[in-house]
This record gives structure tokens, C-alpha cells and sequence, in this order.
């Protein structure tokens, strides 16, 4: 086979539900799939011209003179009726190499992806200031993308996302969809949020959070009456209040927390975990934090990590720890002890759980063997 049939992996990725394909010179390409990387069967050996031919078929000539120059490139691209990419290109050993993240052109429900269904209320709030964390490839786009289908779904207002490149492609249902993608549509996020705010939005989504005038022009947004949604990289609640008040100088902390306290509405704090159920594939476990009265004062205090308890007792919420959530994937057969302990937030804490449960389990399944050879010892040896 040869490169310049390489939309061919791609269908091939989409029908095994691979998450990323990787082009590198010197090997065939790869794919990742639950997780794991492995070679794509039946091609050759990509050589650098290869790669870089590759390369520049997804770029107009100026994006590759560009390229030249800066070589950090990414690119939102679409193949037929198949899927959508998010392609990556840059250099490696002064040679090119691609990375296509495969993203599904159906949006799935909250439901679908057996989430929970508090993320459709938070959907649903007027305004406020909605984080979705977690490391590179957890799933934060298609979470953010399941929210804000809903809203298409049910309000009828105008969402404006702005993206580096565009993914999930938003078609108009109820409500009117505005993506914008840095480079192509606009110069950069700052100067599209600045316009953003001109052009009517009720929900605005941000890619990511990268500097401070992204974030304080995200804090005015959810201050005055906006529905904000953005993604950080960080693990947990507590790591991405830290974050974002550290992204300041420090004699504007104390106004950023009281700020903070006011606009933030939720932080979603998630980890894709492998399932060992019949379905297969991973599931989302999320650290759900919303800012009730309680937890929006440890914000304007400027104490996160004092949360912890606060996130923990708030079920009548619909909060919960990341150990919480990994616990009750344990108890519904979802995910393995040993999955569960690798993507605790709090090891110690998660083996005393686990522990508590299974020993519970144990006390039932003993008890329950104890009563059914009490119902099968004939009448005349049972105690008068």
C-alpha cells in the first residue's frame, strides 16, 4: 500500500474504533486502540518523503510555508461520510511526523456514554463558568461535545465555540452553532472571544484555557450572563482552582478567588478507565465539583484543597470524588480492583474503600450460604 492511500487507515481506524493513527518515518503507521498503541497490519514502512508528502497534501501552500518556519501545525479535517480529524503535524529528529485523532462524527448523549446525568442539568444553567479537566486524550471533547448537544437539543439560543481546530461539528437543531477555528476563522483566541462577546452568544465554548487573558476574559463572559465551557489539563478540582489562581500575579489572587467564587458553576475532573464488561472499550470516571455555597466559599478563601470533604458529602448535589466515581464503576462489575486503584485520586483512601466493600460482599455471600443450608437441612434436625 501506498501513502497516498492513507484515508484508508482512517476508515479502517473509524470501524475499530481507534482513537488516534500515528505517521512516523522509518515504521508503518500505528494506531491506538483502547489505550494501546499497535502496528497497522499490511503497510510498508513510511520513508521521510513519505511523511512529508503527507504533510503537505493537508496544507494550503502558505500553511506549509508557515510550517517551514514554525513547524507546529494542527488541522481539522473531515473524510467523507467516515469521520472528522484532528491532525497534528510537526518534527521529529528534523523529520515530519502526523498524528490523526479519530473523532466520531455522530455526537453521543450523556446517556450514550454512560456519564452522569447531572451533566445535563449543568448543561442546562443560565450562565456560569463549566471546566472540564483531565490529561491529553481522557475525553474532555467528547464530554464537552455530549453537554453542549444537549443545549442544541433543548434551548433555543446561540452557541459560539472557539477551537484550535475545530472537532465535533455542531449541526443547528434547536439552537444556532457559530465555530470558529484560530487560525482560519480567526487569528487567535483572544481576539475571538473579544468579538465573541459582540456577536450575541448565550453559550460560549473555549477550547482551552492556555493564558490569563483567555481565562479573565472566560470569568467575564460567566459574570455577565453567559454559559462558559473550557477545558484544563489538570486532575483534579482542587489541582485546577490552583491553576488558574497561579496563572496570576500575586497581588491579584485575592480579587481572582472572590471572582472565581462568583462565575464558577462546575469543575468535571476525568480519567478514561479500560471496562471489563461485555461492552468493552473505556469508560469515563468524572470528579463532579459544583459550587454550592459551601464550596464556593473555600473559592473566595482561597483554600481548594479544603474541598475534598465538601465534594465528598455532596451527592444530594451530584458531586463526587474521583474515588467515589471508580468506586461505583468497582460495584456495577464496570472496571477491575486493579484499574480502580491505577486511577485513584487518593490510593490509601481507594484500598480502604475497595476493602470495605469487598469485605461487605464477603459478609453477605457468607451470610446467604449460611441461610440457604438452613433451608435445606430436613425438619427433624433443625434446633426445636
Amino acid at each position: 500500500m501506498k501513502i497516498e492511500d492513507w484515508e484508508d487507515v482512517i476508515r479502517w481506524g473509524a470501524e475499530v474504533k481507534a482513537s488516534d493513527i500515528f505517521w512516523k518515518a522509518g515504521t508503518p503507521p500505528h494506531s491506538k486502540i483502547r489505550g494501546i498503541v499497535q502496528l497497522v497490519e499490511g503497510w510498508p514502512e513510511m520513508t521521510p518523503e513519505d511523511i512529508e508528502w503527507l504533510a503537505k497534501s493537508l496544507m494550503s501552500e502558505a500553511d506549509w510555508e508557515r510550517f517551514l518556519e514554525y513547524p507546529e501545525k494542527d488541522i481539522g479535517l473531515t473524510v467523507g461520510d467516515v469521520c472528522r480529524l484532528r491532525i497534528n503535524v510537526f518534527k521529529q529528529r528534523s523529520e515530519c511526523a502526523i498524528v490523526m485523532r479519530i473523532i466520531p462524527l455522530d455526537i453521543l448523549t450523556v446517556e450514550e456514554l454512560d456519564l452522569p446525568l447531572v451533566l445535563n442539568d449543568i448543561s442546562m444553567r443560565p450562565q456560569g463558568l463549566v471546566l472540564v479537566t483531565g490529561p491529553t486524550g481522557c475525553g474532555k471533547s467528547t464530554t464537552l461535545a455530549a453537554m453542549l448537544d444537549y443545549i442544541n437539543r433543548n434551548r433555543q439560543a446561540h452557541i459560539v465555540t472557539v477551537e484550535d481546530p475545530i472537532e465535533y461539528v455542531h449541526r443547528d437543531k434547536k439552537c444556532i452553532v457559530t465555530q470558529r477555528q484560530v487560525g482560519t476563522d480567526t487569528v487567535d483566541f483572544q481576539d475571538a472571544l473579544k468579538y465573541a462577546m459582540r456577536q450575541a452568544p448565550d453559550v460560549i465554548l473555549i477550547g482551552e484555557m492556555r493564558d490569563v487573558m483567555t481565562m479573565t476574559v472566560a470569568m467575564q463572559a460567566a459574570e455577565t450572563g453567559h454559559l462558559v465551557f473550557s477545558t484544563v489539563h489538570t486532575t483534579s478540582a482542587a489541582e485546577t482552582l490552583e491553576r488558574i489562581v497561579n496563572m496570576f500575579p500575586p497581588h491579584d489572587k485575592q480579587q481572582i478567588c472572590m471572582r472565581l467564587s462568583r462565575s464558577l458553576m462546575a469543575i468535571l475532573s476525568q480519567a478514561l478507565v479500560p471496562r471489563d464488561d461485555e461492552k468493552g472499550g473505556r469508560i469515563a470516571a468524572l470528579e463532579i465539583m459544583i459550587a454550592t455555597p459551601t464550596v464556593a466559599k473555600f473559592v473566595e478563601e482561597g483554600k481548594p484543597n479544603e474541598m475534598y470533604d465538601a465534594i465528598q458529602e455532596g451527592s444530594h448535589w451530584g458531586m463526587q470524588t474521583m474515588n467515589q466515581a471508580l468506586l461505583k464503576l468497582y460495584q456495577d462489575s464496570i472496571v477491575t480492583a486493579d484499574h480502580a486503584m491505577f486511577y485513584a485520586g487518593n490510593r490509601t483512601e481507594m484500598r480502604q474503600m475497595l476493602r470495605r466493600v469487598d469485605g461487605l460482599a464477603a459478609d453477605e455471600a457468607a451470610a446467604e450460604e449460611a441461610a440457604k443450608r438452613k433451608r435445606k437441612r430436613p425438619a427433624a434436625e433443625r434446633p426445636q
